[in-house]
Parts: structure tokens; sequence; C-alpha cells
């Protein structure tokens, strides 16, 4: 399905960054490090990657720090478990999707980072991590992107330790008919399957839902369909923005987040088309939940593309202003897509997002 979603676009002002949020940052992250991963009930702690959002979208050193002491009064979010015994390299595979066992992965971590680096450790393990991306509904691979914009080693360890604590990984299969090339033919050949209507759950978490679906017969036969190639983070930049710009929904917003942490993920593995493809298995089971739209032809994205939108100034300082992670976190990447691939969709969507523009 070729939506055309490309296309030129100019800049429409600048973003000035605060002189002394960097050193803000460096000590606001380093004490969000001695927190879980996590907060009751098993929901994911964004704050150590939008804060570093929040700063390079302009925020001042004292809107960091408000925004910190809300994040952890309002969630509740806790210091790390105590350890349950220390992991070396011939069992740390035991902990695996333990949450009980974060402190102990993350102590493995970091001793590993320490030994040989965070680019050298993320090389060794982060390939046995890929089927399991699904990790507090994909966070996991969050934190580690923003350890590497940071060049953080101290977060490279954590995010180790998070992603495999919480490792969701879906059955293995090889999933019936013929490959596509192009990942939104398997998503919305889900429309005409059922069992993928009206599910209803007990509990409200992405990852439950990401969990469920993996225990479908019907899902399971499309796991392992979108094969690894090369070229397939690019088309799943793609079809990620045309699902989020079509729905605005939350589950649709990670596709486009998690499309950028992706790029920066990717130059430090071997095969990272692999662990793209477990991700965008993420996203169509996702795409359930959402009800299965049909998704906008290429005459409305032209369209929505030349929407007028506000300055880059003008988003993200309605970004930094609001207390809900997802507009930090979604309008930060958006604008960083945009830079490097120059889509005029995403500014709209940004700006959409915190009600700039309808």
């Amino acid at each position: 399905m070729d939506l055309n979603i490309e296309g030129s676009a100019t800049a429409t002002g600048s973003i000035v960054r605060h002189p002394r949020s960097a050193t803000k940052l460096r000590t606001l992250i380093s004490e969000i490090g001695q927190r879980s991963g996590e907060f009751p009930v098993l929901l994911a702690n964004h704050l150590p990657m939008v804060l570093e959002a929040m700063g390079r979208l302009g925020a001042s050193p004292e809107r960091l720090d408000e925004y910190a002491v809300h994040y952890n009064t309002a969630h509740k979010v806790p210091f790390l478990p105590a350890p349950v015994a220390a992991l070396a390299e011939a069992d740390w595979l035991t902990a695996l999707g333990r949450r009980s066992r974060e402190t102990d992965l993350r102590d493995f971590f970091a001793d590993q980072v320490s030994r040989f680096g965070g680019d050298e450790t993320i090389a060794r393990y982060l390939p046995t991590l890929f089927p399991g991306v699904a990790a507090s509904a994909t966070h996991g691979l969050m934190r580690l992107a923003y350890a590497l914009l940071r060049r953080d080693e101290a977060e490279i360890g954590i995010s180790l330790g998070y992603w495999a604590a919480t490792y969701l990984a879906f059955p293995i299969r090889n999933g019936a008919g013929a490959p596509n090339p192009d990942p939104l033919v398997p998503v919305l050949a889900m429309q005409s399957e059922p069992s993928f209507r009206n599910i209803t759950l007990s509990s409200t978490l992405l990852w439950k839902f990401i969990e469920h679906m993996g225990t479908l017969p019907a899902f399971q036969a499309q796991l392992g369909r979108l094969q690894p190639t090369p070229g397939l983070l690019e088309r799943l930049r793609q079809a990620s923005l045309v699902l989020y710009a079509a729905t605005r929904s939350f589950e649709a917003l990670h596709a486009v987040t998690g499309c950028h942490w992706l790029r920066l993920v990717s130059p430090h593995v071997d095969h990272s088309e692999q662990l793209a493809a477990h991700w965008w298995e993420v996203v169509m089971s996702l795409y359930a939940r959402i009800g299965m739209p049909d998704l906008p032809d290429a005459a409305t994205l032209e369209a929505w593309r030349a929407l007028p939108v506000p300055s880059d100034a003008a988003i993200a300082a309605a970004a930094v202003a609001s207390d809900d992670e997802h507009d930090h976190s979604l309008v930060f990447s958006a604008f960083e897509e945009f830079r490097v691939f120059g889509d005029p969709l995403y500014k709209v969507v940004a700006a959409r997002r915190v009600g700039l523009i309808s």
C-alpha cells in the first residue's frame, strides 16, 4: 500500500534551549535512577526520558524541577526493590521477565557497562532482548534510546536491566502466507478477523493487552511474516506516522515515538531489522485495541500535510507547559523525526497533540 506520505517542508521557527537545563538534567536523572522503572500498578516510569525531552524543547531548570516533583508525587514512583541475589553471566537469563529481579538485573548490566562500556554491552546483550521488546509496553526500548541520546552510561545499564526485568515476548511463529514488504498490509488484514474485535480485559494496562493478543491463535498466525529486510525501519516509520495521523490514539502515538527510539538504538546493534520486526508485531497487536480503523488515502494525507502550523517554539512551549508525559514525548520525537526526514506531517501531529490546531 503506497500512501505517499513524504513531502517537502520549511522550517517554522526555532527552539532555544535554556543554558542551565543540561546541568539540572544530570542531577535529576541521576536521582531518578534510584527509583524503579515502573510505578503502581506496573506502569512505565517515563520521567527520566520526558525530562530530557522537555529540556531539549526549551524547559527551564525550574520547570524541570517542578515537573519531577509533580511526577514522583502524582505517581508515587517507588524506589528500587531490595536485591534478591546477585546475577552473573551464567545465570542472568533466569531472571528474565521477573520484575522482582529488577535490582539484580540492573546491577548485572551496570557491571557489564563498567567492564565493557555501554556500546559493547548493548552489542553483546541486546539481541537476546529483541523478542521481548514489548517490555513495559516498549518503554524499555524508550529508556535505552534516551540513554544513548544522552550518552549516559549509567542509564544504559539501568535501561537494559529494566528491559530484561519486564521482558515480554510473543510466541515464536512463522506466519502462514507470503511475507509482504509493506507493514500496513498485515495490519489491515487484521480487520477481517472476528477474534480481534471487542476484546475486553480486566486490566487496562497496555502491556497486558499486548500479552493477551499473543495468546490468540489468529494473531499468532500473523507473527513472523514481516521480514527483517534492509529499509524496514523506514517503511515502519512511514506506516506509523499514517496510523497516528489517522487515529491520534494513545496506542498509535507509541508507534511514532517508537520509530524514533529504534532509530537511536539501531546503529548500536547488528541485525537491527530483527528488532524492528519484533517491535512492529507489538504495534500490530495494539491496532486491535484501537478498533482496527481504516486509514486515510494519499489525498487526505496531502491535505493534512498542507495545514499551516504554529512555530516550533510555540509547539514546544505548549508541550513543556503540559503535565502529560505523552505530550513531551510525542512532540520531541516528531521534531527529531522531522529534522531527519522532513515530512511536514510530523509538525501537524505535534501541533494537534498539544491542541494548537484541530
